[in-house]
């Protein structure tokens, strides 16, 4: 009984350690942690992997905005993902006579209220296999699964991964992806 005890013991306590390991550790973007109690722009400017879309949002004069309480979800392309749009796509989009362009670009990744990627998820398999998400900018972004991944697609046809979920802000979350969206 005693060895029974002894065991339980131990798993309980190996179990608790566990939890708290996994509870502590802010999620990392880009070699920075990102801090549940920072906004968006605080915490994707810290992102090594996020500096172009920071410039972006910047360049568009959206910092004021996801600044503020949201909630919102944001699906942050990558500076990789930047580099796979056309040559001189972003440097023609940074442009201020480019800055309504831009913003509608950088509003296609964001949608009102706060989707976990459990969330997310759970309204892809309700819908027969596909979620529709309205963005920010009016347009719709499907996001679907391959196997684990979510996938979405920009109504170009254009597919982006979700590579980092759940990167939660103090005003929404933030889902990494592999592909800029085009609307």
């Amino acid at each position: 009984m005693q060895k029974n005890f002894l065991i339980v013991a131990c798993a309980m306590a190996l179990s608790l350690t566990v939890m708290a390991a996994s509870g502590d550790k802010d999620p990392m973007v880009g070699g920075a942690a990102m801090y549940p109690t920072k906004n968006i722009v605080e915490n994707a400017s810290n992102a090594r992997n996020l500096t172009t879309l920071v410039a972006a949002v910047k360049a568009a004069g959206l910092v004021d905005t996801l600044e503020s309480p949201g909630p919102f979800t944001v699906f942050a392309p990558t500076n990789d993902a930047f580099e796979k749009l056309p040559s001189g796509t972003v440097e023609r989009l940074l442009k201020p006579e480019n800055k309504a362009q831009l913003t509608k670009v950088l509003t296609y990744h964001v949608v009102s209220g706060k989707i976990s990627a459990q969330d997310l998820v759970s309204q892809i398999k309700s819908n027969g296999g596909k979620a529709t998400l309205k963005t920010v900018n009016g347009e719709a972004v499907t996001a679907s699964l391959d196997g684990k991944n979510v996938v979405l697609t920009d109504e170009k046809g254009g597919k982006s991964v979700v590579t980092t979920p759940n990167v939660f802000q103090s005003n929404g979350v933030v889902h990494v992806i592999d592909a800029v969206l085009m609307p």
